[in-house]
């Protein structure tokens, strides 16, 4: 009879298998995100745009550089200039090439009358493309001494 037999089972294995579950449910979400966000990634508007033969635009644009420092003497590069000398060679630059660009750096104590005035000084010349230098954001402002 098996009343009388003291019989010891054994303990369960431990599960030796990696449980797939979650990795498959992970999966499946990744996958409806990037099939959510796919069709915004590429633009809709479909371009067949022309070909055209000609001169390759240069690595490097032309420009100028122009300074005002806080007293109001003019820099051309890092050579001082008078306004009469920086007319004319405004006006040499855009008879060179129209789409010579101006890069100004003014030191913020520079009336803005005196950089809207360059500014006419150089449109009148035949320079339309100027861009302003700064120093950079909010953040250089607030850690720059004073």
């Amino acid at each position: 009879m098996a009343f009388g037999r003291l019989e010891r089972t054994r303990a369960p294995q431990p599960m030796s298998d990696i449980n797939m579950t979650p990795l498959i449910d992970v999966m499946l979400v990744l996958l409806v995100i990037f099939i959510i966000t796919a069709p915004l990634m590429s633009s809709s508007l479909r371009l067949d745009l022309p070909k055209a033969e000609g001169s390759r635009a240069s690595e490097t644009p032309v420009f100028i550089a122009i300074a005002i420092d806080a007293a109001g003497q003019l820099y051309l590069g890092e050579q001082a200039i008078t306004l009469p000398e920086l007319r004319e060679q405004a006006q040499r630059a855009a008879g060179r090439d129209k789409a010579t660009e101006v890069q100004l750096r003014a030191d913020s104590s520079v009336p803005y009358g005196r950089v809207a005035e360059l500014i006419g000084l150089l449109q009148e010349a035949g320079l339309s493309r100027i861009g302003f230098i700064t120093a950079g954001g909010p953040a250089a402002a607030a850690s720059a001494p004073r």
